[in-house]
């Protein structure tokens, strides 16, 4: 990977029992080597078993043990937000069940638990609980953590959050930037309920080491008469790998664009067929590999790019997504199993024929067999958006519909990868800009909706699919503002498609939204009022109060009326 996010870090970590019977605390850190500190960063944690559930100790030490375990399983094109969420809830769901297995348990598997990751040039911090990270920098020590506490009375106080506790998962998250000489400091109650912030702060800047510091805070606590378990844990940023442009630059162009090929050459062995598709940012062959008889498509990237290092990391950054999103609606990545001279990479060839020339070829198709032509394209959108990744320009021409009805979508010019967009690059990404007659509008305006810019194409083209035309025209071809986009008007399915039913319309128009917040949430929830009839979409926009008899008649009318609608949407559907 051309990515170098490398940090320098000093740990230093002390635990012990105290004044109590057993430790029920628990520490841990882990920090990779190679892609995976790039990709997923270094952690830190600290976690206090709750004494009063008995297995407090149990759980402290399974948070830490588990988080380490599984957040670096994760998907490295994951952000650290997701990463450490999903395997926090799981880990929750885990303490939970595990103190309810039993009605007649008294075991609580409860503890408190924060944890620092620190990827690239920027911390991230999760916490429940009472245990508490602090950071300091340029002799200012600062509380990064609030304790989720409740007050019993004017002395005591009890735990309103904990790992455990609840089925419901409600952990705080923050992000802050690093500094060289940033000093982290994780701690339980036995010790930061006993020493004050500059009491802290003198000890680890009196201290030789970071390993005499955490001894000293923590004798230093218990000769100060804590009655609890003592443990800390220190992590100093030693020294952030800062890459310059020329450096990055080095790394891009260490291999060579591709001239531009011609049936019969050979590129590493590889023999063109012919050209597929040139643009002004890229190329595609047909290119045979004589190894194992197979065809693939080779993409090389545009010799009007060859000195943009934005351009080239974008290229690079096109493979290494592709490669990770699994999915038979995606064309798969190929890996070349051999060096290469060039800068290229290999996709599996697709059979078939462009959703666009589909779409020309077959001017009134049926329902039920364009609506399963929809669900593949929304299920291949889908694996992008579960590696956290937007595809941003689909198109029927980034569309491949096989002879036996089969999508496949064959592009990842555009996409946007939010775990990436994590990584530090000293040069500004190359941000490239969907078709405009398909793309979220927002997105030309500097504004990023999620999925929901995927979910605006999709309807666009289901749009397309059943009228053969756009749903604003040419209109968004002219709007370069917010004002020019607000008076542009939705044009009703019904004016190029008379059957289209009026619920089906009402889904489009949601779907294919100027403004991000009238649109669906999900894929899921489009699909849905796409293939069945939404009751809000059939009842005018007002209606007048009535009586309760009135209402009573209206009520029955409109169910007989919804039931109708369904049958008539089934009997549509298979038409």
């Amino acid at each position: 990977m051309h990515l170098n996010s490398e940090i320098r870090l000093s740990t230093a970590q002390q635990s012990i029992t105290g004044r109590k019977a057993r430790n029920e605390d628990c520490l841990g850190f882990f920090m990779p080597v190679g892609n995976l500190l790039t990709t997923k960063g270094a952690c830190g944690m600290i976690a206090d078993g709750v004494s009063t559930a008995e297995a407090g100790a149990e759980a402290a030490e399974h948070c830490v043990r588990e988080f380490i375990n599984d957040y670096f399983d994760t998907p490295d094109i994951w952000t650290v937000k997701k990463s450490a969420q999903k395997v926090l809830t799981s880990i929750n769901r885990a303490l939970y069940s595990r103190s309810h297995e039993y009605l007649s348990s008294t075991r609580g598997y409860v503890c408190t638990f924060s944890v620092l990751v620190i990827k690239s040039h920027t911390a991230h911090i999760f916490h429940i609980g009472d245990s508490r990270i602090y950071r300091i920098r340029d002799d200012h020590m600062e509380c990064l953590t609030t304790d989720h506490t409740t007050p019993l009375s004017q002395s005591t106080s009890c735990l309103a959050r904990a790992m455990g506790m609840d089925t419901h998962l409600d952990i705080d998250y923050r992000t802050i930037s690093i500094e060289p000489n940033d000093i982290f400091f994780l701690s339980t109650d036995g010790v930061h309920d006993t020493l004050s912030p500059q009491e802290i702060q003198a000890l680890i800047y009196e201290s030789k080491s970071l390993d005499s510091a955490c001894e000293q805070l923590v004798s230093q606590s218990y000769e100060k008469g804590s009655t609890d378990n003592i443990s800390c844990q220190l992590i100093r940023v030693d020294q952030i790998i800062r890459e310059s442009v020329d450096d990055l630059t080095d790394k891009l162009t260490e291999l060579p664009f591709p001239p531009d090929l011609e049936p019969g050459m050979r590129i590493d062995d590889y023999e063109v067929i012919s050209e597929l598709y040139a643009s002004s940012r890229s190329q595609l062959y047909i290119v045979k590999d004589p190894l194992n008889g197979k065809q693939r498509i080779m993409k090389t990237p545009s010799q009007n790019f060859n000195d943009d290092p934005a351009y080239i990391e974008r290229f690079i950054m096109e493979e290494w997504v592709g490669s990770r999103i699994d999915s038979p609606y995606v064309v798969k990545v190929c890996n070349a199993n051999r060096p290469k001279t060039f800068l290229y990479y290999l996709m599996e060839k697709v059979e078939g024929v462009s959703l666009e020339q589909w779409i020309e070829d077959n001017p009134y198709p049926k329902p039920s067999e364009a609506i399963k032509l929809i669900k593949q394209i929304a299920k291949g959108l889908q694996a992008f958006h579960q590696r956290e990744t937007l595809h941003q320009d689909l198109k029927p021409s980034n569309i491949m519909i096989s002879s036996d009805h089969h999508i496949t979508l064959v592009d990842f010019g555009s996409v946007y990868v939010s775990g990436i967009n994590e990584i530090f690059i000293p040069i500004e990404r190359d941000r490239v800009l969907g078709t405009v007659n398909y793309s979220d509008p927002l997105l030309r305006l500097g504004q990023n909706t999620g999925i929901k810019g995927d979910l605006f194409s999709l309807a666009c083209i289901t749009y397309e699919i059943f009228t053969h035309h756009l749903p604003y025209g040419e209109g968004l071809e002219r709007c370069e503002t917010p004002q020019q986009l607000e008076k542009l008007k939705y044009i009703p399915s019904e004016r190029y498609n008379p059957v289209l039913p009026l619920w089906f319309d009402r889904a489009l128009m949601k779907g294919v939204s100027i403004k991000s917040e009238d649109r669906y949430d999900t894929i899921e929830q489009f699909l849905q009022d796409a293939t069945h009839p939404n009751p809000e979409f059939l009842l005018p926009k007002e209606v007048e109060k009535k009586t309760q008899s009135v209402i009573l008649w209206q009520m029955m009318s409109l169910v007989w009326f919804i039931t109708s609608m369904f049958l008539m949407a089934a009997l549509w559907l298979q038409g």
